[in-house]
């Protein structure tokens, strides 16, 4: 109704924007919001910019729905106010969790099914997109259509799910916009995880049908240039601030293909010339511009972006330096080094990012170097952003055209790639290389790319952005379609022809039909350095048993089994099969009983890490879960290899394999199964997410730092670093160089052919180039011969002769091995075909074989060589690599890397120059210059030869380099005359030809017909010396084959000298030549700032990212353990990683406790090293089982069977005929060999022989090793399932909560109370009584005598114990075979902490602090004591509760802390003894139906003399039961200590109790060395250290000065009686032997018992005469009537004992001893006491 066009509006529209309206009035926070009529038609429209780009946001107006062409005005949007206290930074959501695509690209997302990763628009990060996860249902699909409205998704970030209005989710995710958010404005792509597992940007999500508009880098066929034509007619307006993102997102690389030259998918011929390259883009600064067209054309790569943004992340230590923070390098800096860096790049030369990296950082570190010393704020960077394009003008133009600054001019990105397009279509950048593009507008941040137009530099940027098994599958595609065709044809119209048939009588070769002469083999044993890293090994697994941890319990294990995992290589399967059915490890275990094993037998541990290992692999953990006694290695040999995670790859493509069965939960949480992973390239697996423990690592010994020297080794390694030193001396040929016309000639065909893979190029060209050796080695090409050096090269002319030429020269037919690496298997196969065809038309199908290497096939030799080599039976074919030894063969070796197949000693030439120079990472440079290693005799090397260094390269040196030694010579090699003119093969040149030379290598590059004056001489004119002399015949026949991997050598026999006529032979001491790539030459010999090689800064694994650009170069100092920890803390593994998982948060490390790494150079001999570990170790384990336990005869014995008291077969014995049987006083046990012994009458001494010293006697002791028996008691090292709760303080269980009692008691003895401490766990509680009101302890509880169960043992078994908390046999839940028992360790009081420690569920007995030094007696006595005690309080506890007091049961075990184990006597079986368990024994004990009637029960000692007599009545040692009850008034002698089991089983005898020892059962004790009561030191009071100090000091002379002990003085009275009179004092009136006749009188020894006692049993004394009388601390019970009633020898000796001189005198005259002994003043004596220590005294004297 009269309304304008611009004014009206439809009802739909309004009502939409008065909706949008009210909306933003409710959010705002303002008071007064605009009108709505207001913003309908006052809004000023955006003015378009000159060039006409729109912004996306507003393209998808609601209006283009209706069809309506006017567009409506802005709404401001006024979102609401977030919640107090949430996160508002861009790119974070409000739960403060990042959200960036840029920050999220490598993490695990969790995307719900019919879920989808969408990427978020944002200008406040135009960057990078911010991750959300959507409902598929509300997006469109590709046609634009079928989106429901609404939305629901989830956030990423934080992981809030549920959001079902994009409104709320734009606020949560902190979209700050100024209109209202809408999805089809912010929602514009659909991420997605490319090869690499990296999350990138993909297709753009198409809402009404329209992608994305951005930046336009146009690609069409004739208008190769920026999108900058105005705007469409729609479009509103286009700033050029506004920019896309880029076109590649993952910080890897867009890897290119040959699909993408297809003519149907671009028309590229037309974009551009079909002779050069696609040009590479490599983004700088900011965003990219969107391409179009044929984007095929252009390579995008991200990579110089990430090192920018890498170099620019200060670590935490910069960001807070000082007074203000340390600053990075600027923007401007970074593009001005980058120009800097390029310039100085020659022209074959390819720009690394490790070298601007470091350039980077080389300047960083100048120019702050100053403020961080001094702490000052650094100055502002001189450089601006208007100074740095005339700058970088100014820095490119010193190399002319090379480089190609753009940045004047330019008004964005998008024009500068216009420009540098348009003019690489005009061929203005014919000789430019790289082209930087420089935008400094005013106001904006500095954005820079660079485009690499360099033929060269694009193919090798374009290589590098495939990944290996990528570049291989191209290189298979273009074989495949057959581009590759024109290349061969090319070639072979170039090449001089190879179709001639060959004629026997031209062939100069003749075949040799004799019988060939065999060859024998040496196998010797392990190597010193690998016994040496084998015992390594062992020890660590030690040290993880003896951590406390834990973690492995080597004593539960009684065997050992082992899987070995091989990568997916048949050779190297049957290597490592070859390896171990010879090294003697199945033998040692048990596993065969053969000598030498069978293939299919060791085949049983050893697996291919292919689709069979899953099978293996849980067989093994089933095993190991049933099998819990057998300890279980995993060895994962090679295992830098498949170190991807299984969760990223498909384990179907052979990917991701290991780290699904190596690292599955059933083999890490497996207590018996460790692995060990084993490499030369340990890099991989030392990041800082590694599972294994720095402490788990295991190096080679280095040579650098003379470690092989401590071993003995009788071979030389030259391994890489050998290599790099014969590059630095020109004296004599390197052993590694390029060829300059191979490269040449490929660097012809690269450029002629810009689409084929280098290596299909390279490998064409060798493949001729032998080809074309071959046909003039053999004498084809005499008229080309002046054009020879355009079709092949000296290197491998020199190559062919030598390898055709062996044969003939060699009886045997022996020859050397030229190893030709080409990894593509099928370029590989068709080299094979090639060259086998070659050979077949010159006739040599016997002169030299042809192997394809391939992984996953077995190797296969023609039956001719095969017979030629045969070592072994009929039928045997060779499975390994090493079995070719002597056998002259050209091996192509393929795959996409080595898999740790070993070559033969014979390996002579290492051809390299097809492997590619794009995959710049350490392992894999070290790993192709590894096949060259060798293993040589070091007694072959030349007396004016040092040798060199160790290896620089591998990382188990224990230095990197051995550089800096100058005193050493590099390794002689043959130098061969060249006498074809080409350009230089290498910057050294050779020297001139000599005929020492030529005699020792190979000979002269000219057909045989011709002679020459410098031919090699005759092989009767050769040195004998030149080679090593021939081996000695083995004994066997059947023998293995030589190994570099070990010191076995080969050595032909032959009826002529081997050294004179084989040239094998006489070069097997000479390591290989390598042939190397160019560009990889000049990468190896160069060096960083450090002095070392170049490569050793790259990175150390492909799958692995530096943490950190700020991070120091590796030192030549560093060692090998050094070297692991700078990888540790600087490399952090990729997404891809199987260990990128492996970090759990709260915890320090993430290291599991059962894997180790052994890491050694490559061919160093770590099979051997690791198969001989698992050797030593199977026997420690059988050694763990077993214990030296003493083996002794019985000493005093008379061996005189006398009458049979029992009858044979008695059960029990029987109290009556015990008091029939007389008393056996003399001691049998061995460990009182160096003591008197006790007289008694009817024993005759067999001789007179003076006793050894005591200190001999624990040394000479004979013991025997035995197995344990399932009823052992053990130590602390044991910890076995069974008893892990028993122990209680294992990891898996809580730990055992323990408490404190006091229990009071008191001795007639002790004088005062004795208060002593109870240390009882919460579980052993029910063992004691406490009192109703405080818990007080009251008692041990103790049976009736009438109860009994099968599974309780009645008496509690007290083991007194010191020193021995980790050696002690506590542990007896096997011995009681389960039983509940009530133990009990009787320990000092200094010593309870420790023993707490180790034993928290055993019950402790402490002993007074009075008790601290003194000896054993003192715990006996304290034990008896308390156990009488103990019952008198059980007794009264049953008479109150109504029970009879004398039901209670009476008898305690005492027990020695060495006792293992018990054996039982099985009479039915003819006395045969077996063993039986602890509870066996004492049941039987304890059941004996007399047992109240006998004071004294033990067992005999094991293997001591066993008469027929089923009990003995005599001296009882180690394990007694004791009747307290009997016992009451027979104390222990607590000042003893030793003896103190003699001395009171004479006590007990003299008081008329029975002692009963059971013959039926047998006591075996281990032998312990730590600890024990009898280890007491004797040490000087002025210091602690302990000295040697004589018996003869023991005592002194009263009042003299003498030097003081800090020991007992019964001790030193003990130690000095036994040393000087040879007796020991025992019970009142029994006597010691000195001499049989003539006895030593003891009276009183240390017991207050007067000889009125009426249960005295006495001896009768009547015609003896003694030689001697002792008096110990007499009492008036002894009186001198007493002693007149003994008569003495006339001199006899007398020896009274008092505690002072006081009463020592007055013994001497209450006894009356002046009339019948003399005493002199100088006959006094005290025991080397200090007067607080309250020394002893004592006088002797001479009977008269």
């Amino acid at each position: 109704m009269g309304n304008s066009c611009a004014g009206q509006l439809r009802m739909a529209r309004f009502q939409e924007v008065l909706h949008y309206s009210i909306e933003a009035s409710l959010r705002s926070s303002t008071v007064v919001p605009r009108p709505v009529f207001s913003q309908l038609y006052l809004e000023t429209e955006p003015l378009a910019p000159p060039n006409g780009r729109l912004d996306a946001d507003d393209e998808d107006d609601e209006d283009e729905e209706n069809g309506s062409e006017s567009s409506p005005p802005t709404v401001p949007y006024q979102k609401k106010p977030p919640p107090e206290g949430c996160c508002t930074t861009d790119g974070f959501c409000q739960a403060g969790r990042s959200v960036r695509l840029s920050s999220l690209s490598t993490d695990p997302l969790d995307v719900p099914p019919g879920f989808l990763l969408v990427g978020v628009k944002s200008s406040q990060v135009p960057d990078t997109l911010l991750v959300c996860v959507v409902d598929s249902r509300f997006l469109p699909d590709e046609q634009g259509r079928n989106a429901l409205l609404g939305f629901s998704g989830n956030c990423v970030g934080c992981g809030e799910k549920g959001f079902r209005y994009f409104t709320e989710f734009a606020n949560h995710i902190n979209l700050k916009l100024s209109t209202q958010p809408k999805k089809q404005k912010h929602l514009k792509h659909l991420l997605h995880r490319n090869g690499q597992g990296t999350l990138v940007r993909g297709p753009a999500i198409c809402w009404r049908g329209h992608g994305e508009d951005s930046d336009l880098v146009n690609l069409e066929n004739q208008s190769l240039h920026a999108n900058a034509g105005p705007p469409k007619k729609r479009h509103k307006g286009w700033s050029p601030d506004s920019a896309a993102p880029t076109l590649v997102e993952h910080p890897l690389k867009t890897p290119p293909s040959s699909s993408s030259s297809n003519p149907s998918s671009s028309s590229t011929a037309a974009a551009l010339p079909s002779a050069h390259p696609a040009p590479a883009l490599l983004n700088g600064h900011g965003p990219l511009p969107q391409l179009c067209g044929n984007v095929g054309e252009v390579l995008v790569s991200s990579l110089l972006q990430t090192c920018y943004l890498s170099s620019q992340t200060l670590p935490r230590i910069y960001q807070h330096y000082g007074p203000s923070p340390i600053q990075p390098l600027s923007t401007e800096m970074q593009i001005l080094l980058t120009v800097y860096y390029l310039v100085q790049l020659g022209p074959d030369q390819v720009p690394l990012v490790e070298d601007l990296e470091q350039i980077f950082m080389r300047s960083w570190r100048e120019s702050h170097l100053s403020e961080i010393r001094q702490y000052q704020q650094p100055g502002p960077q001189s450089l601006s952003p208007s100074q740095l394009p005339w700058l970088a003008q100014l820095a490119a133009s010193s190399c002319g055209e090379g480089v190609l600054v753009l940045g004047e001019s330019e008004g964005s990105l998008a024009q500068g790639l216009t420009q540098t397009f348009s003019r690489l279509l005009e061929g203005q950048l014919a000789s430019t290389n790289y082209v930087v593009i420089i935008v400094t507008a005013v106001g904006q941040e500095t954005q820079s790319c660079v485009v690499v137009t360099g033929k060269h530099q694009c193919r090798a940027v374009a290589e590098s952005m495939y990944s290996p098994s990528e570049g291989l599958r191209e290189m298979d595609q273009q074989l495949s379609s057959g581009l590759a065709q024109d290349l061969a044809q090319y070639c072979s119209s170039l090449g001089p022809g190879t179709s001639t048939t060959a004629r026997h009588g031209s062939v100069m070769f003749v075949r040799i039909h004799s019988s060939p002469v065999p060859y024998q083999v040496e196998w010797r044993a392990v190597r010193p350095i690998q016994l040496a890293v084998a015992r390594k090994l062992l020890s660590h697994v030690c040290a993880i048993a003896d951590s406390s941890t834990q973690n492995l319990d080597l004593g539960s294990f009684d065997r050992l089994s082992f899987l070995i995992c091989v990568p997916p290589s048949e050779v190297t399967f049957q290597q490592t099969l070859l390896h171990l059915r010879y090294s003697g490890v199945l033998q040692e275990m048990g596993g065969v009983d053969q000598e030498v094993v069978s293939p299919w037998e060791a085949e049983r541990y050893v697996v291919k890490m292919d689709h069979s290992a899953a099978g293996r692999i849980d067989d093994l953990v089933r095993e190991a879960r049933s099998n819990s006694y057998t300890l279980y290695i995993l060895v994962h040999d090679h295992a830098h290899w498949d170190v991807t995670s299984g969760s990223y790859f498909s384990v179907e493509r052979g990917e991701g394999l290991v780290d699904q069965l190596l690292n599955s939960r059933q083999v890490t949480e497996a207590p018996n199964v460790l692995i060990l992973h084993v490499t030369s390239f340990p890099f991989a697996l030392q990041t800082q997410n590694t599972r294994i423990s720095p402490y788990n690592e295991i190096h080679w010994p280095s040579a650098f730092s003379n470690d092989v020297d401590l071993y003995h080794e009788k071979t030389r390694y030259l391994g890489v670093s050998e290599l790099l030193e014969s590059t630095r001396l020109g004296s004599s040929l390197p052993l590694m160089r390029y060829d300059s016309s191979f490269e040449s000639m490929t660097s012809a065909l690269e450029d002629r052919f810009p689409k084929l893979h280098s290596a299909v190029i390279r490998t064409t060209v060798l493949v001729q180039h032998y080809c074309v050796a071959l046909m003039a080695a053999s004498g084809r090409l005499h008229s080309a011969q002046n054009h020879l050096h355009k079709h092949t090269s000296v290197e491998t002319l020199e190559i062919v002769q030598s390898l055709i030429g062996a044969g003939r020269r060699c009886p045997a037919h022996h020859g050397p091995m030229v190893l030709l690496r080409i990894p593509s298997l099928a370029l590989a196969a068709w080299a094979q075909r090639r060259l086998a065809d070659v050979r077949r038309r010159l006739g040599l199908e016997d002169t030299f074989e042809i192997i394809l290497g391939n992984p996953g096939q077995p190797l296969s030799v023609g039956h001719t060589f095969t017979e030629r080599i045969k070592i072994q039976d009929v039928g045997w074919v060779p499975g390994t690599y090493l079995e070719l030894e002597g056998l002259p063969c050209i091996l192509i070796l393929s795959g996409a890397e080595p898999l740790g197949e070993s070559l033969p000693r014979s390996l002579k030439y290492c051809d390299l120059r097809v492997i590619s120079s794009s995959y710049l990472q350490r392992t894999t440079l070290e790993q192709e210059l590894g096949l060259a290693a060798y293993l040589v005799r070091a007694e072959s090397r030349p007396p004016h030869d040092p040798g060199p260094g160790s290896d620089l390269l591998e990382s188990d040196a224990d230095k990197l380099s051995s550089t800096d030694n100058e005193e050493e010579e590099p390794y002689p090699h043959p130098t061969p005359q060249r006498h074809l003119q080409h350009p230089q093969s290498h910057p050294h040149p050779p020297p001139p030809p000599s005929s020492s030379s030529s005699s020792s290598g190979p000979s002269p590059l000219l057909p045989q017909s011709q002679p020459h004056p410098h031919a090699p001489p005759t092989p009767s004119s050769s040195s004998s010396s030149s080679g090593p002399s021939p081996l000695l015949p083995p004994p066997r026949s059947q023998r293995p084959p030589s190994k570099s991997t070990s010191s076995d050598s080969l050595s032909p026999r032959s009826s002529s000298s081997p050294a004179q006529s084989c040239s094998w032979a006489r070069g097997v001491s000479r390591p290989p030549s390598v042939l190397l790539p160019r560009a990889l030459y000049d990468i190896i010999t160069a060096s960083d700032g450090s002095g070392l090689p170049r490569c050793t800064s790259f990175l150390p694994h492909m799958s692995v990212a530096w943490a950190s650009s700020f991070r120091p170069l590796l030192s030549k100092m560093m060692t090998c353990t050094e070297q692991s920890l700078y990888y540790r803390q600087w490399t952090a593994p990729r997404a891809y990683h199987m260990d990128r998982t492996n970090r759990t948060e709260g915890r320090s490390d993430n290291f599991h406790p059962r894997r180790l790494l052994l890491s050694g150079p490559p061919q160093v001999g770590k099979t051997g090293a690791y198969l001989h570990f698992l050797g030593i170790l199977s026997r420690m384990l059988i050694r763990l089982m077993e214990v030296d336990i003493y083996d002794e005869e019985d000493i005093h014995c008379a061996h005189v069977e006398g009458v049979q008291y029992h009858p044979a077969g008695t059960p029990w014995p029987i109290p009556e005929v015990m008091r029939s049987m007389p008393f056996d006083y003399t001691v049998h046990d061995p460990k009182y060999d160096d003591v008197s012994n006790v007289y008694c009458p009817g024993h005759k001494p067999s001789a007179d022989a003076e006793p050894p010293r005591q200190e001999d006697v624990y040394l000479r002791r004979r013991t025997s090793r035995m197995k344990l028996s399932k009823h052992a008691a053990y130590n602390t090292y044991h910890h076995c399932e069974q008893c892990h709760q028993y122990m209680g303080f294992n990891p898996r269980y809580q730990m055992c909560e323990s408490s404190l009692h006091t229990f009071t008691f008191s001795h007639l003895q002790l004088g005062d109370e004795i208060q002593l401490f109870f240390i009882i766990p919460k579980s052993k509680e029910h063992y004691f009584s406490f009192s109703q009101s405080g818990g007080q302890l009251e008692s041990l509880r103790l049976p009736l005598t009438s109860e009994w169960s099968p599974d309780c043992i009645k008496s509690p078994i007290f083991m007194p114990t010191t020193g021995r908390h980790e050696h002690g046999l506590f542990n007896l839940f096997h011995a009681m075979d389960g039983a509940a028992h009530l133990h009990i360790l009787v320990v000092k009081e200094y010593e309870m902490p420790v023993y707490k420690k180790y034993w928290p569920n055993h019950i402790m007995l402490v002993l007074p602090s009075v008790f601290n030094g003194a000896g054993i007696g003192a715990a006996h006595f304290l034990i008896k004591e308390l156990s009488h005690h103990n019952l008198a309080l059980e007794r009264s506890r049953r008479q109150e509760g109504g029970g009879p007091p004398g039901d209670v049961w009476p008898f305690v075990v005492v027990a020695d802390d060495s006792c293992v184990m018990w054996n039982a006597v099985d009479i039915d079986a003819g006395q045969v003894e077996h063993g039986a368990s602890l509870k066996q024994v004492l049941q039987t004990m304890e059941a004996c139906p007399d047992l109240a009637h006998l004071g004294l029960c033990g067992l005999r000692k094991w293997n001591s003399h066993r008469s027929r007599e089923p009990f003995h009545r005599g001296q009882l040692h180690d394990f007694l039961l004791v009747n307290v009850d009997l016992c009451r008034d027979v104390p222990y002698d607590r000042h003893r200590f030793s003896c103190h089991d003699v001395d009171f089983a004479l006590r007990a005898h003299s008081a008329g109790l029975l002692l009963c020892r059971f013959n039926g059962f047998s006591v075996m004790k281990k032998q312990i060395a730590i600890g024990g009561y009898r280890t007491f030191i004797i040490k000087t009071k002025m210091t602690d250290v302990p000295t040697s100090v004589g018996p003869l000091q023991y005592v002194c002379a009263p009042d003299s000065k003498h030097l003081f002990l800090a020991t007992p003085a019964r001790l030193l009275l003990e130690r000095y009686l036994q040393h000087t009179v040879r007796t020991h004092t025992h019970t009142r009136q029994h006597t010691h032997e000195r001499t049989h006749a003539h006895p030593v009188r003891s009276v009183d020894c240390l017991l207050n018992v007067g000889p009125s006692r009426p249960h005295s049993l006495n001896l009768s004394t009547a015609g003896l005469l003694f030689s001697g009388l002792l008096l110990c601390f007499t009492d008036s019970c002894v009186t001198p009537s007493f002693l007149k009633k003994f008569t003495f020898l006339q001199g006899a000796t007398l020896c009274v004992i008092c505690a002072d001189r006081s009463s020592l005198r007055q013994a001497v005259g209450r006894l009356e001893l002046e009339d019948e002994w003399r005493f002199r003043l100088s006959d006094e004596f005290q025991t080397a006491n200090a007067k607080e220590d309250l020394p002893l005294f004592f006088l002797t004297g001479k009977h008269i």
